[in-house]
Formats: C-alpha cells, sequence, structure tokens
C-alpha cells in the first residue's frame, strides 16, 4: 500500500514569480539545513512535477508540485 504523503501548500510572497528548490525545501522545514537540501537534491531524492529534478537553484513557480520523501509540496 503506497504511503500517505504529507501535503503542504507553500505561498510565493507577493512580487516573486519564484523560489529555489534548495530555498523551498528549507522553507517548508521539509530539510533541516540548506546543506541537507542540496544533497537530496543531487541524490535525486527530489521530484518536480513527477520528474526527478537535479538542479538545486531550478526556479519553482506557481502551480509546481515537489514530492520529497513523503512530503507533497504545493506551490502557489
Amino acid at each position: 500500500m503506497a504511503q500517505k504523503l504529507n501535503r503542504i501548500v507553500f505561498a510565493l510572497r507577493e512580487g516573486e514569480v519564484f523560489i529555489p528548490l534548495i530555498a523551498l525545501l528549507k522553507a517548508t522545514g521539509v530539510v533541516e539545513s540548506g546543506s541537507e537540501a542540496q544533497e537530496v537534491v543531487t541524490a535525486g531524492m527530489v521530484l518536480r512535477n513527477g520528474e526527478v529534478e537535479l538542479r538545486k537553484r531550478a526556479k519553482i513557480t506557481s502551480g509546481e508540485v515537489i514530492v520529497f520523501q513523503n512530503f507533497e509540496i504545493e506551490v502557489e
């Protein structure tokens, strides 16, 4: 049976059009540090809209969904 994902909705700040992937992971608390965020992205453990994302500073925009371990982050 598939594990239920913990859903997090993350709102970009007014005037911002994107957030770097590692900053998003840290801001939502799914990792404890920026270095941990870099490690999990480099290791291929983060999905962006269902595809593995290896770019640490990928620009995540509104409407995208990031999955890491048992967390699903929806950016709005």
